[in-house]
């Protein structure tokens, strides 16, 4: 009898029997994404699955386990079998549209707000933030982690948050709707700043009486990074799996951060902050384009591997 055929797992053995099938497969993680899988086949939760080692699983929930178990093996992320990650205290819903949310992103909003309260005590006010008066844009917010990740610490803040991609922007409305905070972010697609500057883009001259740019507090941004000709050495549910607009900066993978960088000085307010993501290896590309009149209090925060992570500067 196969595994997935058998009518008398209990949930120990049942576990047991994934984490050996994940190992054999060399799945990173083997034992949490056995075990997040378990939880998803029988809908139950971690405390459940401890406290009932013994317990009998029904068929059905045995099938539906080793069928996840099977397409783990062939490079299916376990974040899209079970539909869901955590990111910054959030439950949020992950499909193949969008980057699934990764831990050392929460470096960013770490640096956003470290920077944010250093800002309010060099203007001699309370340091405590409630993110009243600040006007800020998540670029490329995929998933929508970090502008509802803000918008949980910054509760007065006014946010919004662009895509180049719909498909991402409906799984961030999902999430902002799921999460409670609807209200509080604009979801806008947009290429970069495209939406925030209308007339950047035409040849005919701006009409009598049209306002320049929109000037926010921080702008913060997670762009893509993983160089093209890097792709064949990604583990396959990153390369297979999830969507190449939001893993590609290019074929070296650094080329959006100019751009990034160059819209991003005309839409800040002086003393206003950019932070933004690194790739493992972009700090001696991306650095430069920072090291001109127009910013200044650039910072280099590393992730807990000690790799630069975080990039943020002040705009003069």
């Amino acid at each position: 009898m196969s595994e997935s055929n058998s009518n008398s797992l209990d949930v120990r053995t049942a576990l047991k029997q994934g984490i050996h099938l994940l190992r054999e497969a060399h799945v990173p993680s083997d034992t949490l994404a056995a075990e997040l899988l378990l939880l998803q086949a029988t809908r139950r939760d971690r405390t459940w699955l401890y406290a009932h080692p013994e317990e009998l699983l029904a068929p059905e929930a045995i099938e539906l386990y080793f069928t996840l178990l099977h397409r783990r093996t062939a490079g299916e992320p376990t974040q899209h079998l079970t539909g869901k990650q955590e990111f910054w205290g959030l439950e949020f819903e992950v499909t193949p549209d969008v980057l699934i949310p990764r831990p050392e992103t929460e470096h960013l909003i770490e640096v956003a707000l470290d920077r944010l309260a250093v800002r309010k005590l060099r203007a001699a006010r309370d340091p405590k933030l409630t993110g009243e008066g600040l006007n800020i844009v998540d670029i490329g917010t995929g998933s929508g982690c970090i502008a509802i990740a803000l918008a949980k610490e910054l509760p007065a803040a006014k946010i919004s948050a662009t895509d180049i991609s719909p498909a991402a922007l409906a799984v961030a409305q999902r999430n902002t709707t799921k999460l409670g905070f609807a209200n509080r972010i604009t979801f806008l697609k947009s290429d970069l700043f495209d939406s925030f500057s209308p007339l950047a883009t035409r040849h005919s001259p701006a009409p009598s009486g049209a306002e320049g740019p929109l000037l926010f507090d921080l702008i913060i941004s997670n762009p893509p990074y993983i160089a093209r000709k890097e792709s064949n050495s990604l583990p396959v549910e990153v390369r297979d799996h999830e969507p190449s607009s939001a893993l590609y900066g290019g074929e070296e993978g650094y080329e959006l951060y100019s751009p990034l960088i160059l819209q991003a000085a005309r839409h800040l307010k002086p003393g206003a902050l950019l932070v933004v993501e690194l790739g493992h290896d972009s700090l001696p590309a991306v650095r430069p384009l920072l090291e001109t009149p127009e910013w200044t209090n650039v910072h280099i925060t590393n992730d807990l591997a000690g790799i630069p992570r975080v990039l943020s500067a002040e705009r003069t």
